[in-house]
């Protein structure tokens, strides 16, 4: 007993007891919006290889993904306009999670050997819904979670997140091993219920902003122009930075699939060794992420968990050498998820605490696409690169592409301090 009371006020000393049922639904949530990223993404791109599509196919298909970078385009509307039912948030949301269930079913009745172009344009619309959806997700937490809870709430997100693309990725493989592609992406769809639950017990937020100007430059500018005259000239460093700190990262996981069928693996290897083994992993590396956030400052966690970030990049170079050995394989994995997790919830702490909240949606949507854009636009690259670099030439200029991003930092660093953004957390229970 003495040893769980112990415990029990480690926890609390931490921020980690009293955040319970807002944080699960974080958790949820993310889940809802991961999993269907790879189902447009290296699901599909290890369907089109089995099926003998060329890599600079393969290569394209991350174009699929521009709704993720330009949702900020209608994101505006989403926080002006409230649907007749639920609420602004909860309302417009359960309706794209409708549309998206629907949508990942339609994808997998696809042909991708026959219909190349049907399968682009199915794809495109389950991005769309999808960035969507996240617009909704990430004003919601961002509105919903005090400034304190920020860090670890973003943890929550990435942990749930990366479940979703785990299950989505490595549940999707496995399935589509055993039985078929389509078979695997009904389930896929039937698995966002999971985020339509969360919906339906998630408080709705308060509404923190009522336009006092109408028309277009209300719903389009004001947010913007907020934006740009709290950051000043800092802006445009920070926008730099957004754009390149994960650049690396989203190029080199773009081609990881098809680099694990070149290497001899198979699909129930893949699914199970790369995607499942990595939970474990992933789990622990986004619980770690969150309470080293809860003691560090912003502008430390950004740079150390970059860092391993990059590190973990380097890791598929030598896995190249190493051939298809399933050991070094694990290896790779779990260090990836270790890494990667850790610095997206840095990653999106820190975009969070860049918003507004009167204009939540129409500027975290600003700055995700630039998050994302690296994995759509610079991504549609990788598989001309992967032909003329090789694999492990290709990995290290995706290590090498990590480095300008931890270089902003510096840059940063004293431009936002007059902001707080760099200020340690409180740890204060409420």
């Amino acid at each position: 007993m003495a040893f769980l009371m112990t415990v029990k006020r480690w926890l609390q000393r931490h921020r980690l007891i009293g955040l319970g049922r807002r944080q699960l639904l974080v958790f949820a949530l993310g889940f809802s919006s991961g999993l269907p990223l790879l189902l447009t993404g290296s699901v599909l791109q290890t369907w089109m290889r089995r099926e003998g599509v060329d890599l600079t196919s393969i290569g394209l298909v991350a174009l699929v993904g521009l709704p993720y970078s330009f949702k900020f385009l209608w994101a505006p509307l989403l926080d002006s306009v409230r649907p007749p039912f639920w609420g602004r948030r909860r309302g417009w949301l359960l309706l794209f999670q409708l549309a998206l269930m629907g949508a990942i079913g339609f994808l997998g009745q696809g042909n991708p050997a026959a219909h190349v172009e049907q399968m682009f344009l199915l794809a495109i619309v389950v991005t769309f819904f999808s960035a969507t959806q996240d617009i909704l997700i990430d004003a919601w937490r961002r509105e919903i979670l005090l400034e304190e809870e920020q860090g670890l709430g973003a943890a929550m997100n990435v942990n749930g997140y990366r479940l979703g693309m785990l299950v989505a990725s490595g549940g999707g493989l496995i399935v589509a091993g055993e039985y078929s592609y389509a078979v695997a992406y009904q389930l896929m769809a039937l698995c966002m219920v999971v985020g339509m639950i969360a919906t339906w017990l998630s408080p709705e937020p308060e509404v923190m902003y009522v336009a006092r100007r109408h028309g277009v430059a209300a719903i389009f500018v004001d947010p913007l122009r907020e934006f740009f005259n709290r950051m000043g000239w800092a802006a445009v460093w920070v926008l730099l930075f957004i754009l390149m700190y994960k650049i690396g990262d989203a190029m080199a996981a773009n081609m990881t699939n098809a680099f694990y069928v070149d290497q001899g693996f198979t699909d129930v290897e893949i699914g199970s060794t790369v995607k499942l083994f990595g939970l474990g992993a992933l789990l622990a590396g986004a619980l770690l992420g969150g309470v080293i956030m809860l003691r560090l400052s912003l502008w430390t966690a950004l740079f150390y968990f970059g860092l391993l970030q990059m590190l973990s990049t380097l890791g598929f170079a030598w896995l190249s050498v190493m051939g298809d050995q399933l050991w070094a394989l694990a290896v790779v994995i779990a260090f990836e998820n270790l890494a990667s997790g850790m610095g997206t919830a840095a990653y999106l702490a820190f975009m969070a605490r860049l918003t507004d909240r009167r204009f939540t949606a129409t500027q975290f949507a600003l700055l995700s696409s630039l998050m994302s854009l690296p994995r759509v636009v610079f991504s549609a690259m990788t598989g001309s690169m992967v032909e003329h670099l090789g694999w492990w030439g290709f990995f290290v200029a995706c290590t090498g592409l990590a480095v300008p991003g931890l270089l902003l930092l510096f840059v940063l660093k004293p431009c936002l301090a007059p902001l707080g953004l760099w200020s340690r957390p409180a740890h204060h229970i409420d």
